[in-house]
């Protein structure tokens, strides 16, 4: 504190960044995409690029579903039916079969099938590719992979507490941010990149405390359980959450005897009418067929900043609601569903989750920069012993090495992950494992590469890749599918979600590319300096 307390909070803020840079990268990137996950699982699906020409109201939908599984799994012990929303056109169904009889006491579980039907005919679409599309990007970015859930969750926390300290100390040091935010000096080196770090921080200040802090929120019980453990110290946090967030599953007791399952249609009306004519989102019903079946039906979230999502319980035989949930929730419920919601971002139109997106990769850009900035000053600092033939330090070496993996490998291996959607066959057995492998394996390739030889040459190659792999893919989506842009943006034939995603994929990619153009001029001006200046220059050029 003796440099004064703004002073300090330089330092604060350079190293709680930087050290968890690389992994914040990686959860900004994958949730930032999540915006947009279904519509990214839609594209990754193309067997269901076929929209209805009219829409289809959920009663008819439903109607069909019924008729489906009553015809192929009369004997379940469980159906599911997801009904058409606005951001998914189809119906999926799926259902548990009843479990082995010689199955052991307590562990017997039956086969779950799944299957899309088209919600205007009930019939069975044909077989989509089985992938886990928008999905593994959602729970990519608070999950990770390859490792147990709970240490993945605690390291993105981790990593959320440094970025929300950064941001806080971010705003202490510069006294001069928002005057700064106007202020753009190009290939004046630090300045620079201290004019872009500061430019994407201020654009979307608010967005960036926001996501950080909700996303804190919704792992609050986990980081920070001593309350609920010192006040139900007897009960147990279960009796915490039953009494703070009830929720019904109707599936207590015994299937009993068979009995006539009570039409689903006029229940789904009275839900429908309980909630205000808000549309359902799934429907569950246990034991059907048996006297002791039940109904559950969850409703679709609303525009509203919650994310808390009603369900009503009702009697499969009699059609009589016995339960509810969500409908009068406790204050507590109600705040965490709307910080939850927030961050989730369910409540945002199409619009809405597009500037979402934008402040979502201008948060990206703000972590890249940080880091590279840091590298810009740690190598103005060895100018003189680089200039006389010094080899970089360690720290420098593997924060350069760090950088070209992460800010240029992650876009190869999110190309790569949708590459190898379009490429891996069809019929392949794990398949959307494999996906993801391809995902990790691209990513691990640049990184090792980078490690090898940390270089400007390196990050002109890997970026060249990255811009390459992005604008490929949606000549690869034209080439191995019938909804490519031709289709969907020129003709207006197709969901406009894939022509979206198109549109996306091809924008990134030309970024990149410019930035790679730049880098390029960048090495000319430098191949015609004078030779003098040149021996000094080689030496200070490498990871800039």
């Amino acid at each position: 504190m003796r440099e004064g307390f703004r002073q300090s909070m330089a330092w604060l803020h350079t190293w709680s960044g930087l050290l968890v840079c690389w992994v914040l990268l990686l959860v900004f990137s994958a949730g930032t995409a999540s915006y947009f996950k279904e519509e990214i699982t839609l594209w990754m699906t193309p067997e269901l690029h076929v929209s209805s020409p009219e829409p289809v109201s959920q009663q008819v939908a439903l109607q069909h579903a019924v008729a489906h599984l009553e015809r192929n799994a009369a004997d379940a012990q469980r159906w599911f039916i997801t009904l058409p929303a606005e951001r998914s056109s189809a119906m999926r169904v799926g259902w548990v079969a009843q479990p082995p009889k010689d199955g052991a006491k307590g562990n017997a579980r039956g086969r779950f099938t799944s299957e899309i039907l088209d919600p205007a005919t009930g019939q069975k679409r044909s077989a989509a590719r089985d992938t886990r599309g928008g999905e593994f990007l959602y729970r990519l970015h608070f999950d990770l992979h390859y490792m147990p859930v709970i240490w993945a969750r605690w390291i993105v926390s981790i990593c959320a507490l440094f970025m929300l300290v950064a941001i806080v100390s971010g705003i202490i040091t510069h006294k001069r941010i928002f005057k700064d935010f106007f202020t753009f000096r190009p290939g004046k080196g630090q300045r620079s990149w201290l004019d872009a770090h500061n430019a994407t921080a201020v654009l979307a200040l608010p967005y960036h405390l926001m996501i950080t802090y909700t996303g804190l929120i919704t792992l609050m019980f986990m980081i920070m359980p001593w309350g609920i453990q010192s006040a139900y110290k007897e009960q147990g946090e279960n009796t915490f959450f039953a009494e703070v967030f009830p929720t019904v599953t109707g599936r207590d007791g015994q299937a009993g005897g068979p009995a006539r399952l009570a039409a689903l249609a006029p229940i789904a009306e009275q839900a429908q009418a309980h909630w205000n004519g808000a549309p359902l989102a799934t429907i569950v019903v246990n034991h059907p067929g048996h006297e002791n079946a039940s109904v559950v039906i969850t409703r679709q979230r609303t525009r509203t900043l919650s994310y808390l999502q009603p369900a009503i319980v009702f009697d499969g035989v009699t059609g009589a609601q016995t339960s509810a949930a969500g409908d009068d929730p406790s204050a507590v419920a109600v705040t965490r569903g709307a910080l939850y919601g927030l961050h989730m971002a369910h409540f945002a139109d199409a619009w809405l989750r597009v500037l979402f997106f934008i402040c979502g990769l201008s948060g990206c850009i703000m972590v890249a920069s940080g880091a590279l900035l840091w590298a810009v000053k740690t190598r103005q600092k060895q100018a003189k012993a680089l200039a006389q033939g010094a080899a970089r330090s360690f720290g420098l070496r593997l924060v350069d090495a760090l950088n070209i993996g992460a800010i240029a490998g992650l876009p190869i291996a999110f190309a790569a992950y949708f590459w190898a959607n379009r490429l891996l066959p069809v019929d392949l057995p794990q398949r959307p494992q494999m996906e993801i492998n391809c995902f990790f394996t691209a990513w691990a390739i640049s990184a090792v590469l980078a490690q090898l030889r940390p270089s400007m040459g390196m990050w002109r190659w890997q970026l060249s890749a990255g811009a390459a792999m992005l604008i490929g893919i949606p000549i690869l989506n034209a080439v191995t599918t019938h909804s490519h842009l031709g289709v969907t943006l020129l003709q207006g034939r197709g969901p406009w979600s894939v022509a979206g995603f198109d549109i996306t994929v091809l924008l990134l990619g030309i970024a990149l590319a410019c930035v790679v153009r730049v880098l390029h001029r960048r090495e000319k001006k430098r191949a015609k300096l004078p030779p003098t200046d040149k021996v000094a220059s080689a030496k200070l050029k490498e990871a800039a």
